[in-house]
């Protein structure tokens, strides 16, 4: 019997299907406007990392980067943006959940990556611009092993592409009004968004996609750049449908007198004058990220002293109202006006960051957890007990009920509603992730980013977030289905779930994404005015 096993197990080693890998110095070459690139070939899927889209001096508006002679080879992911705090520690179990690749830093990281099924025929597929999380202030496009495009890819014949920008005092510090060269600073890190989607504009033919069929989709911190590519008048046209995954925040943009006090802080930190303000384009990043970030904290708190809002995460960086580059906060009917006519996929996972929040009660006995619940809701503790259950039937034990985000959903139903009253607008399609991982026995639930996974259909390489089995690539097959055909049409329906209306605020159309989906309609609505009322 031992050795009958053995033969077997022999026989399915040879028949498995290995990886085909197509490389040499004439392989997967086709053009940009900046001059030809090499990348591979694997499994059929022709793949470009660390092409250069811009070039932009310190605090400066960046500019296509100067072409190069012969082939550049991109096989390789560039660099990546600099961090206010570099990662020298982890902590190990949420790490191996995450799995991140932090890559390498550099200033100069204005480059992109790109997947598609060929570049050798004359389709054109739809584009999927994926842009990165980590707020405004860090990650990457190679940041997480879900982001990598090959298999939406293959199985959307789609052209996949993803972004590195610059981001928090390098992308947004306002140095606007100490000379021309500076004009745009306070919101360069999105102008270089738009010039990536310009790149794409000009160039994606060559890797066989569609410029006239072009997706922004993030999460997060790239949801929230979505939100303000939508209201942003010199992208308009760039872009055609939108998805903003967990990154609809409320709250407004902060004005170009914020923004220029930050600066002026950061100057004072720094003992640099206004006449000596071009010094800063020479100043290590290390010492002029720590100015600034000290600079934040001096004003958080100046703001919060005078009872000035700060916004839900307190005062950080990213993009502002700046009367030029963004003319509108994103929710204003001008701003509104922009993107009407771009179909947006908005939504949520169930828990977000709250398993991180729990602290002991993780683990905590149902006695402790509801004399919590009853110490946060006195009187009203019943009603927000019904009001959790009624929202998700599934709620089995006491900690469930304790580790439902509200904040993110909050903004998404918010900004649906708001988008779906437009008058002659895009449809909206709103949803709602409740698949839990059963990685670490769950502790992980629907957490922050747990949809990745499946919207890229990256389930093998996620697999220390997901825990990986039949159900959880049949889930992901449904999803990145989903986000393949609203790329293609603006609808995500397809013939594996079941009819996903479009979202209006008097009914609430939501569908509910587990190993079963549903269309519920507000699901959670008492569960939202409990938490608006508390």
């Amino acid at each position: 019997m031992n050795r009958l096993l053995l033969l077997i197990l022999l026989f399915m080693a040879c028949t498995q299907v290995q990886a085909q890998l197509v490389t040499g110095k004439d392989v997967a070459v086709t053009d940009t406007d900046r001059g030809k690139v090499r990348g591979f070939i694997l499994d059929g899927i022709f793949t470009y990392k660390g092409i250069p889209y811009g070039q932009a001096e310190r605090f400066e508006r960046a500019v296509k980067p100067e072409p190069w002679e012969g082939i550049r080879s991109s096989m390789t992911y560039g660099p990546v943006a600099p961090l206010p705090t570099p990662t020298t520690s982890v902590q190990d179990e949420s790490e191996f959940v995450f799995d991140h690749d932090w890559g390498y830093t550099s200033e100069d990281c204005l480059v992109l990556n790109v997947w598609t099924p060929s570049i050798e025929d004359d389709r054109k597929r739809p584009v999927m611009f994926w842009i990165h999380g980590g707020g405004f202030t860090s990650g990457s496009s190679q940041e997480l092993p879900s982001y990598d495009g090959e298999n939406l890819a293959r199985s959307g014949d789609v052209v996949v592409v993803s972004i590195n920008h610059r981001l928090n005092v390098l992308g947004f510090l306002d140095l606007s009004e100490y000379g021309e060269q500076y004009a745009t600073s306070a919101n360069n890190s999105i102008l270089d968004i738009q010039l990536a989607l310009e790149w794409v504009r000009d160039n994606i033919e060559n890797f066989g996609g569609d410029p006239g069929n072009v997706t922004i989709f993030g999460q997060s911190g790239g949801g929230a750049k979505v939100n303000t590519l939508m209201a942003m008048p010199s992208a308009r046209g760039l872009f055609h449908k939108a998805i903003n995954q967990s990154g609809a925040f409320r709250g407004d943009m902060p004005d170009q007198t914020l923004t220029r006090r930050i600066a002026t802080e950061t100057l004072k930190e720094l003992k640099v004058t206004a006449e000596e303000v071009d010094k800063l384009q020479e100043i290590p990043f290390a010492e002029l990220s720590a100015a600034s970030s000290r600079a934040l904290a001096t004003l958080n708190k100046e703001l919060q002293e005078s009872g000035e809002s700060t916004g839900p995460f307190g005062l950080s960086w990213g993009p502002s109202m700046d009367g030029n580059v963004l003319p509108y906060q994103p929710m204003t009917p001008e701003a509104l006006a922009l993107s009407k006519e771009v179909p947006l996929m908005i939504g949520t996972v169930k828990n977000e960051f709250a398993p991180f929040f729990l602290g002991p009660l993780a683990e905590a006995p149902e006695e402790q957890i509801m004399g919590f619940i009853k110490q946060q809701h006195g009187d009203r503790a019943e009603e927000f007990i019904a009001a959790v259950k009624e929202a998700y039937p599934e709620t089995t034990k006491a900690v469930d009920l304790v580790n439902v985000d509200m904040m993110f959903r909050t903004g998404a139903v918010n900004q649906a509603n708001i988008v779906s009253s437009v008058t002659d607008g895009a449809p909206v399609y709103m949803y709602l992730f409740t698949w839990q991982s059963p990685v670490m026995d769950g502790k992980y639930k629907s957490l922050h980013c747990m949809e990745l996974p499946f919207v890229f259909d990256n389930i093998q390489r996620c697999l220390n977030m997901t825990g990986g089995g039949d159900k959880a690539e049949a889930l992901a097959k449904k999803m990145s289905r989903a986000w393949i055909n609203f790329a293609r049409s603006g609808n995500p329906n397809h013939d594996g779930i079941p009819n996903w209306p479009a979202y209006q605020a008097k009914d609430g159309a939501t569908m509910m994404m587990d190993h079963k989906w549903e269309v519920r309609h507000h699901p959670d609505q008492k569960l939202l005015e409990f938490n608006a009322g508390n």
